[in-house]
């Protein structure tokens, strides 16, 4: 077999045969938003996202209003950007100072990940802060980078991320919902919000024993809105035992996950669930996720709402905007220290 770069190597413990059992019958639910229509299942709903929640982290919608012709457009328009010659995608590479455009050296738990992706932030320009030092009060501007071919490339994405979004405004007023809070408890920390669309692409993998498209990880955003195609690869860790279990590709519908600032607001009583990517040797994969992120100057902590005397607070909290910073060092290279992770903020006890 063809020798594989040790960069790309993970651990033995982390790889795709790990504390995988296949042939699973359970899997995460798929709940269909259609059924909001009906005044007398908007509960039922309401409660089936907050199961999810708690015990997954993960679940599919079906029937949630993002166009399937905007969808297709959208993966139509990346397969054409990425299937360009390298020196035409590295013209919008990223970099430390501007981490959006096209990467192909990305990293997760220091270990390099086995895709390329391409990163646009949903407010063009967006506010980060212009350090890690938590008394540097400096902000920057960061713009998007927009790759000449192909010429309907901006106008694509865009379009599919403003029907992402509307997404995930919705699906945060459910969860909100589901925790007994009002249904807009969550928009203020949106007003200069981070969000921004990625493109995932999986080329076929010489050893997919030893290399994962992405590595166990949790998302350190609100939540995310997935699209995958039908190849499939995502597994999540099933909160009870840390079972990996694969997350099946469903024709139109859309993964949603809970990120680690949704996971702290809830005081642990929402799930932040790992979750990896692995590949195979034989078909390219794509996945389309809109990760989204409160403003800058959020404090992400428990709320008041949902903690007391015997639920005491379990995270300090910190700053999303120079976490953000502190945690996009990690994504360009190997670290001689491990990446900033939420449970540096667990408060001990």
């Amino acid at each position: 077999m063809e020798d594989l770069d040790p960069t790309y190597i993970q651990a033995p413990e982390h790889r795709s045969d790990s504390n995988f059992i296949p042939n699973q019958p359970e899997e995460i639910p798929v709940i269909d938003l259609s059924r909001l229509d009906d005044h007398d299942d908007v509960q039922n709903v309401i409660s089936e996202i907050g199961d999810a929640c708690e015990k997954w982290g993960f679940f599919q919608v079906i029937n949630h209003g993002v166009p399937c012709d905007t969808r297709q457009r959208v993966e139509k328009t990346v397969k054409t950007f990425f299937d360009l010659p390298m020196e035409e995608k590295i013209k919008v590479k990223r970099d430390e100072v501007n981490p959006v455009g096209y990467h192909d050296g990305e990293h997760t738990k220091n270990v390099r990940d086995w895709k390329e992706v391409f990163d646009i932030y949903f407010k063009d320009p967006m506010v980060i802060p212009s350090s890690t030092d938590p008394e540097d009060e400096g902000l920057r501007l960061v713009y998007n980078k927009r790759p000449q071919f192909p010429s309907d490339f901006r106008e694509t994405c865009e379009e599919y991320a403003r029907h992402a979004e509307k997404l995930a405004l919705k699906v945060l007023e459910l969860i909100s919902l589901s925790l007994g809070l009002p249904k807009k408890r969550f928009h203020n920390y949106f007003k200069e919000q981070m969000s921004f669309l990625r493109i995932n692409r999986y080329p076929p993998c010489p050893r997919p024993d030893l290399a994962l498209g992405v590595g166990h990880h949790k998302d350190a955003d609100v939540i995310s809105v997935l699209a995958q195609d039908e190849v499939g690869g995502l597994q999540v860790s099933r909160r009870s035992d840390g079972v990996w279990f694969p997350i099946r590709p469903v024709p139109n519908a859309l993964v949603i996950n809970i990120g680690n600032c949704m996971e702290i607001w809830t005081n642990d009583k929402y799930w932040s669930a790992e979750h990896r990517v692995v590949v195979n040797t034989t078909r390219e994969r794509y996945s389309i996720p809109f990760f989204l992120l409160p403003s800058h100057d959020v404090e992400v902590k428990p709320l008041e709402e949902l903690v007391s005397l015997e639920n005491p607070p379990r995270y300090k909290g910190y700053k999303w905007g120079k976490f953000y910073v502190s945690r996009n060092r990690s994504d360009f290279r190997k670290l001689e220290t491990k990446n900033i992770q939420i449970d540096d903020f667990k408060v001990v006890t």
